[in-house]
């Protein structure tokens, strides 16, 4: 199933106040495995930046004064998510930002069916604890040493590794692929283990078994390993 991870940059907090979008970014995702597709977009807001704003992301007025208007790159931003599942952390954030762009040049909205909340899915596996991304890739041991500020495509990036550890998919992944044969090791049902299906070709060859039996016939019958076969079996005349 493909599934598309995303994180955004703002002005602010409300778009109904007139902040606005200023950075989309998007890891796409198949069976929960990134695919090394990406979207990433710096989009020119058509206002000032606020320093609590700039503070979090870093992103100058200046800077994305060059950068393109959302109408420019909707397009082909809607058809890099076409129809599939949004994963985002704390989505409600996120979709109201992007449908409110879309709202002011009249296309329809992203309807919320369409989103996967990784802060619910968090909140309700780790309840009574902060489930912030940075919090997350801690309980994951994902490392995040180079997030020193927000950033839409870095964080769609770690969110895409968070996600999979959260829906249990890792793991998953490191089972038998669907074709594999599986062997139990006990009938209590523990993990598959990797059984080939074609066993591997001798390594060595004929004459390097004869030489070592050759080598080995030198070694007499006081060689120390002797010292730890069984004792042959009494006769029956014995």
């Amino acid at each position: 199933m493909r599934e598309i991870v995303l994180d955004t940059e703002t002005t602010g907090l409300d778009p109904l106040r007139g902040d606005r979008l200023v950075e989309i970014g998007c890891v796409e995702i198949f069976n929960r495995m990134p695919t090394g597709q990406t979207y990433h977009v710096y989009i020119n807001p058509e206002r000032d930046m606020p320093a609590e704003a700039f503070a979090v992301h870093g992103l100058s007025a200046e800077f994305l004064s060059t950068k393109p208007l959302f109408h420019e790159i909707v397009d082909e931003f809607l058809d890099f998510i076409g129809d599939a599942p949004l994963v985002i952390h704390n989505a409600s954030f996120d979709i109201s930002f992007i449908n409110a762009e879309l709202d002011r040049i009249k296309r329809p909205a992203i309807p919320r069916e369409r989103l996967v909340d990784t802060l619910l899915l968090a909140r309700r596996k780790h309840p009574g604890v902060s489930n912030r991304l940075d919090d997350l890739c801690s309980r994951y041991s994902i490392d995040n040493s180079h997030r020193t500020k927000h950033g839409a495509l870095l964080d769609s990036e770690l969110l895409a590794e968070v996600y999979v550890d959260l829906v249990g998919a890792r793991q998953s992944q490191l089972l038998l692929a669907s074709d594999a044969q599986e062997i139990r090791v006990n009938a209590a049902g523990d993990a598959p283990r990797r059984q080939r299906l074609v066993p591997l070709a001798p390594r060595v060859t004929d004459a390097e078994r004869e030489a070592h039996r050759a080598f080995i016939a030198t070694m007499g019958d006081k060689a120390i390993w002797n010292e730890y076969l069984p004792a042959p079996a009494a006769s029956a005349a014995e």
